[in-house]
């Protein structure tokens, strides 16, 4: 090889060390840049989720700001839509002045603006009034679940919404099974139908109220089915209960295994039951002294009580306890025997009465009156009672 040749090939080995040199110093500083950038991004992460959690509190405060005012201060209402109003119409503003403005999308925008600030600001006023509503009245949210007619239908008593002239029979009756059947047959059909038919929540929640009423009646206890004669004015008083010198204020819930008694509903139970004692037992307790967390439950002549089909959270279990009230969670309707066999107070007559007559939860069972429960019609009969409708005309109490 020539002594030119190898000169060349000397100087382009030494031109790829230096390359080679100058790569590895250019990755060295990538690196160190990487290296930079990443402590950057750990300190922007840092920050980023910081600012976060600090809108978020801000947002949170100002909510709470709004939930308050809003209701006693229709006025923010009108503030907050229009804040809403102005940030749509900011981002149709930046629509038509970007790159390719979309002028038909930002025409769209502010007209749909327009309605919604409309709506916004009775959502808001609606969401705080209800919240509001639901403090002053824990009871609303058990009705969460149920359709408006369920609703209104829980508003009105029986007596109200039954018609004097009709027998209540015909609910569950054809026109000619009423009239082909014997009246003890098509009493006791009905009685079947009334067991069989689908029932709403709020029907179901009475029959439970009946069940337990029916159970305490079976220990000896006078039953007034508050709930049930009461509607929504019943104050949280399902039933009460009396058996000598000893009242006990009972509350049902009938709900869906999965849903969940919290302690509001035990605070309600606790609030009623201390209004109760103001209003009728505080001129006769002979205890000098009352005190709320200890003397008016934690005594043998006022307890509270409260049943339930589904379960207790553990919070409420300890203000339970901590309230003196007793819970039992878990309890199911069962089938028991429903026809009332009242003996009248007034004349002595025996009457009996099927769960849709007008005066069924007025009726109290006392066995020492010979008064009792049983299950068919025919039994009702073979001791005596008669069918309370159609002899009582429209006053059909037989206490």
């Amino acid at each position: 090889m020539h002594n030119d040749e190898q000169k060349r090939l000397i100087h382009k080995i030494s031109e790829y060390d230096n390359l080679d040199s100058r790569l590895n110093d250019l990755l060295s500083e990538v690196n160190n840049k990487l290296a930079e950038l990443k402590k950057l991004q750990i300190e922007i992460d840092k920050n980023n989720s910081e600012t976060k959690e600090q809108i978020k509190k801000e947002k949170n405060d100002i909510q709470k700001i709004i939930s308050e005012k809003t209701i006693g201060f229709p006025w923010l209402a009108d503030a907050i839509s229009q804040y809403y109003e102005s940030r749509d119409l900011k981002i149709a503003e930046f629509m038509e002045n970007k790159l390719r403005p979309g002028l038909s999308s930002a025409d769209r925008i502010r007209e749909l603006s327009k309605d919604k600030m409309e709506f916004q600001k009775k959502f808001i006023l609606a969401r705080n009034i209800s919240k509001y509503y639901e403090s002053l009245f824990p009871w609303l949210t058990d009705f969460v679940d149920e359709s408006i007619d369920e609703v209104i239908l829980k508003a009105f008593t029986i007596e109200e919404i039954s018609d004097d002239d009709v027998d209540p029979v015909n609910n569950y009756l054809t026109k000619g099974e009423f009239q082909k059947l014997s009246v003890t047959e098509r009493n006791q059909l009905a009685l079947d139908r009334y067991w069989k038919r689908k029932k709403t929540p709020w029907e179901i929640g009475r029959d439970y109220e009946r069940y337990i009423g029916y159970l305490y009646e079976k220990e000896g206890w006078i039953v007034n089915y508050q709930g049930i004669e009461k509607g929504l004015e019943d104050l949280g008083r399902d039933l009460i209960c009396k058996r000598g010198n000893t009242i006990e204020i009972v509350q049902c819930k009938y709900w869906r295994s999965e849903r969940t008694i919290h302690e509001k509903h035990i605070n309600q139970l606790f609030g009623t039951t201390v209004e109760y004692y103001i209003k009728n037992l505080s001129a006769i307790n002979t205890k000098p002294q009352i005190d709320l967390f200890s003397g008016i439950l934690g005594n043998d002549f006022l307890k509270a009580k409260f049943i339930t089909s589904c379960s207790f959270s553990e919070t409420s279990k300890i203000f339970a306890k901590a309230l003196g009230i007793e819970i039992i969670e878990k309890f199911p309707l069962d089938d028991y025997p429903i026809i009332k066999c009242n003996v009248s107070r007034r004349d002595n007559s025996k009457i009996y009465h099927l769960p849709f007559d007008q005066q069924y939860d007025k009726t109290i069972i006392e066995e020492e009156r010979n008064e009792c429960y049983v299950g068919i019609v025919k039994e009702a009969e073979r001791l005596g009672f008669r069918r309370a409708w159609r002899w009582e005309g429209s006053n059909r109490n037989g206490l």
